[in-house]
């Protein structure tokens, strides 16, 4: 595993990095990451997006500054899915039963459409996990930074899914 430091700059040396995570899936994953991203940092402009290429999946956690035990909730971006991942997400309120996973903290909320984030139970999930948070979310200033990238990584693409 590489840790990477802060783009020192204005931060589009690591908005192209994170294209380049985010382009080795397929085209149909990779629109949505881009579109729940673009949900996200509109609806959450001071958070600080912290990027994981590790070797099972992309994770992108949103969180009020550098510590990743601080992240409130992340993109999991697998082959096949898109999962909206609550830490901790046990013991959120889900009158829907939107959550899933049977993990010791954490929950998910698999986004097979990236308009799920505009649910009013999507929504109400994300409030209650800010709630909790260690540390409120700034109101502004959010940016992005790859905290590692794994040197094996399983493949971005379903098996027979050529780029």
């Amino acid at each position: 595993m590489t840790t990477m430091p802060a783009d020192p700059g204005d931060g589009t040396a690591t908005e192209a990095q994170l294209e380049g995570f985010i382009a080795r899936f397929t085209p149909e994953i990779a629109d949505r990451v881009r579109a729940a991203r673009a949900v996200l940092r509109a609806r959450l402009p001071g958070a600080t997006e912290l990027v994981y290429d590790n070797y099972n999946a992309l994770a992108i956690g949103y969180g009020p500054g550098e510590k990743t035990s601080e992240a409130v909730f992340s993109l999991a971006v697998y082959p096949r899915n898109l999962l909206l991942y609550f830490l901790p997400g046990v013991g959120l309120p889900d009158p829907e039963g939107l959550l899933q996973g049977e993990g010791r903290l954490g929950r998910y909320v698999c986004l097979k459409d990236v308009a799920l984030l505009d649910a009013p139970a999507v929504i109400a999930l994300i409030a209650a996990a800010l709630d909790r948070a260690r540390r409120p979310l700034p109101p502004e200033g959010g940016r992005t930074i790859v905290k590692s990238i794994s040197a094996r990584q399983r493949p971005r693409r379903p098996a027979g899914d050529a780029a």
